[in-house]
């Protein structure tokens, strides 16, 4: 989760004295995705003002996962400003390769063994739940399910 949350606090801004309640709730719906707020490799403001009057400062924040090898681990990249008054934030995401098994089966066009298989699927589809989908293991399981249905309906043609 990033982005400019417009948030000043001394918690991740050294140069602002002062605690913002903002900070609270901005950290209850990280807690809520299981994130946490991420240091960056160096410290530097992410908004630059153009008023001399104004200060520098730090709005724009990285939450990830508090167990993953990117936690604290993001750039702050002051030449990739240009004209905007604030600078990009990124993160290396290291993506594993993994093998996935699979499996290519086709029906003939236009068959009656097509037409079946897209009703049993359409019918499949539409038993699936609408609810909201309330954590990662209900969304697990309704993928699970549509695999299922999938399957069972290849074994009957």
């Amino acid at each position: 989760m990033t982005g400019d949350f417009n948030i000043s606090t001394c918690l991740w801004d050294p140069s602002y004295l002062f605690h913002s309640s903002h900070k609270d709730t901005l950290f209850e719906i990280a807690d809520s995705f299981h994130v946490a707020l991420s240091k960056p490799t160096e410290i530097l403001p992410t908004r630059y003002s153009d008023n001399t009057q104004d200060s520098n400062s730090v709005l724009d924040l990285m939450f990830l996962h508090p167990n993953s090898t990117e936690h604290n681990n993001h750039h702050i990249h002051l030449e990739w400003r240009l004209m905007s008054d604030h600078t990009p934030i990124t993160v290396d995401i290291h993506i594993h390769e993994e093998q996935v098994q699979t499996r290519k089966q086709s029906l003939p066009k236009n068959s009656e063994e097509e037409a079946c298989f897209i009703k049993e699927l359409i019918y499949s589809i539409k038993r699936l739940s609408t609810d909201p989908i309330p954590s990662m293991d209900a969304l697990e399981t309704i993928i699970q399910t549509f695999t299922d249905n999938i399957d069972r309906i290849w074994q009957t043609l």
